[in-house]
């Protein structure tokens, strides 16, 4: 399974990896299925961005607490960051299919109780039962992949758990789309969330263990029985006999050293510094943003100035579709392209999106429409706080939706709404007088002649980090540590991943509200262009090399800066052998 490298991988792997539905539809069987893991992951993140704008809409506590609303988010992925820590450790004891199955029956509990909430309370509960499986599956799924796959087709094959995650998001805004009009809104978007659960909990039941887990295991006649399904007559003996001697070897060093550790991890060169790759592309992974824009998308297209729930959902619907193109374009280009090239490009077009964003924003709220003060038929519901400031004349939408004593919302003009409009008290009973009167309300963000550009910040963001820092950094994980540490090392990965995750997802409507949104993106460019350094120092290139050439390079720290080149010293080398 390690294998060698493959010739064709380059410009075939995305054909190969589609001709499987007919040439070999087991394998792509195992991969759909256990791909279901990301889907869960996927429908989770962008569910509840739009369900969240309906919260806030039944639960008026949440509604006033920007802290209790990145609770509900992120609350998921501190249980996220559980089922990852224990994830690597239950991946090693109990193979990756039996890790499967149990992520999938924490997720139907989960949904289950978060479709039946009365409350916030238990609603959170909820999040933290479908976390635990979500960090389990985010984790599981791409190794099962990545340990089921030929090897030519691997990176292609391992990029199908992240399509399906986007297909996930993609979904999800679909579905809450479908049940804005529905009684009961956010609790049929989160509660059918069962649904797929279920159907992989019964696919996997089906399936088979990895065979790479089984040989560890001993179990070496089933392990043989898979390869010979998953491999060709004339590849199948090659593969059980390279699997066989990098398993005994893993053994001999096992039986000749102490248990991991830390100790040891740190100690062991090639480790630390693969640990290092993976570990830093979580992390940046997180920390340019990705999940402020899946989580929050809404959310973000309303403080661009899209005032209604239905536009903010429908326009996130496009952010959530382009992210699962952008998916389809990393199976083709990964294999072809390679692991290094793709992050670079990826990081490139999100630094310049991120600028364009920071940019939008910082005009939305400099050129916000002004507060009128002619007397109009809702002039008794105006804003506290408006009609006892001094400097009441120089006031504007975003200075009123800063009034907190009562909050206040912006009613904008019905001729056009980047005319002077009315800052009022924010209840439902005004903001139904304000719609009757045709008129726009905003308690989130402002009128702007600029928020179409934001959409396309957006949309530039989603399309160049899909096909690279989407993928990239999970197929680079299931690559790059020697077999005996893969477990353990995918594991620490995946939780500092959802750590990152959730500093970001808690923090993100808290910066917006104290910093604003267009230096909370600055923010995020900055440290994107770090995530650029780091991929260029840090990063190996790891398309169709086996192991142990990866091992090489980060032994002599062979990182291929020229990676725009082929690396020909480790073909001819591979040929000369």
């Amino acid at each position: 399974m390690e294998g060698g490298i493959h010739g064709s991988s380059d410009g075939s792997a995305f054909k190969e990896c589609f001709s499987l539905s007919w040439k070999n539809p087991y394998v792509l069987r195992l991969a759909f299925s256990a791909g279901i893991g990301g889907f869960l992951f996927g429908y989770d993140t962008g569910v509840i961005s739009g369900a969240l704008l309906y919260i806030r809409d039944d639960f008026k506590s949440v509604d006033k607490s920007t802290v209790l609303q990145e609770t509900i988010v992120s609350m998921a992925i501190a249980g996220a960051i559980i089922g990852a820590a224990i994830g690597g450790w239950m991946n090693d004891r109990y193979g990756r299919r039996t890790v499967i199955l149990i992520a999938d029956f924490l997720f139907f509990i989960g949904a289950v109780i978060m479709a039946a909430s009365p409350g916030p309370s238990l609603l959170i509960v909820g999040r933290v039962f479908v976390g635990l499986g979500v960090g389990m599956a985010s984790m599981t799924s791409p190794l099962y992949i990545s340990e089921a796959s030929p090897s030519k087709i691997r990176g292609a094959l391992v990029s199908t758990n992240n399509f399906l995650i986007t297909s996930g998001q993609f979904l999800s805004y679909l579905i809450n789309l479908a049940f804005t009009k529905a009684p009961g809104t956010w609790r049929w978007m989160l509660g059918i969330a069962g649904l797929p659960a279920l159907f992989q909990f019964i696919l996997m039941f089906l399936l088979p263990e990895s065979p790479r887990w089984l040989y560890r295991k001993g179990r070496s006649e089933e392990a043989e029985r898979i390869l010979r399904k998953i491999y060709s007559e004339n590849e199948v003996e090659m593969e059980i006999r390279d699997l066989k001697e990098s398993v005994e070897a893993e053994i001999k060093e096992k039986e000749a050293s102490e248990t991991i550790s830390w100790t040891k991890i740190l100690k062991t060169t090639t480790v630390r510094r693969g640990l290092y790759a993976g570990v830093g592309l979580q992390v940046f992974q997180q920390f340019v943003g990705i999940n402020t824009v899946m989580y929050y998308s809404p959310s973000i297209v309303q403080l661009a100035g899209f005032a209604s729930n239905q536009t903010a959902l429908l326009l996130s619907l496009v952010i959530a579709g382009l992210n699962a193109l952008g998916s389809i374009v990393s199976i083709y280009f990964i294999d072809r392209t390679g692991r290094k090239k793709l992050l670079v490009i990826s990081l490139f077009g999100v630094i310049i999106s991120l600028g364009i964003l920071s940019a939008v924003f910082h005009e939305t709220t400099s050129h916000s429409p002004l507060v009128s003060s002619r007397s109009t038929s809702l002039k008794a519901y105006t804003c506290p706080d408006y009609n006892s400031a001094s400097n009441s004349a120089s006031w504007d939408c975003m200075k009123c939706l800063e009034a907190s004593s009562p909050d206040c919302g912006f009613c904008a003009s019905g001729a056009n709404k980047l005319f002077p409009g009315e800052c009022l008290v924010a209840n439902d009973t005004v903001k139904n007088l304000c719609h009757s009167e045709d008129r726009l309300w905003y308690t989130r963000g402002c009128p702007s002649k600029f928020g179409w550009l934001s959409l396309i910040g957006l949309a530039i963001y989603i399309i160049f980090f899909s096909p690279g820092m989407g993928t990239v950094p999970w197929i680079v994980n299931s690559e790059i540590y020697p077999l005996r540490y893969r477990g353990v090392c995918g594991g620490i990965a995946a939780t500092a991943n959802w750590i990152s995750n959730l500093i970001v997802a808690q923090s993100f409507l808290s910066l917006t509200q104290s910093i604003g949104p267009s230096w909370t993106f600055l923010i995020f460019g900055l440290i994107s262009v770090a995530a650029l350094l780091f991929v260029l120092t840090c990063v190996p290139e790891t398309k169709g090399l086996p192991i142990e050439e990866v091992e090489q390079m980060l032994e002599t720290r062979a990182l291929h800066f020229k990676f725009w080149k082929k690396r020909t010293d480790l073909l001819d080398k591979t040929q000369g052998a």
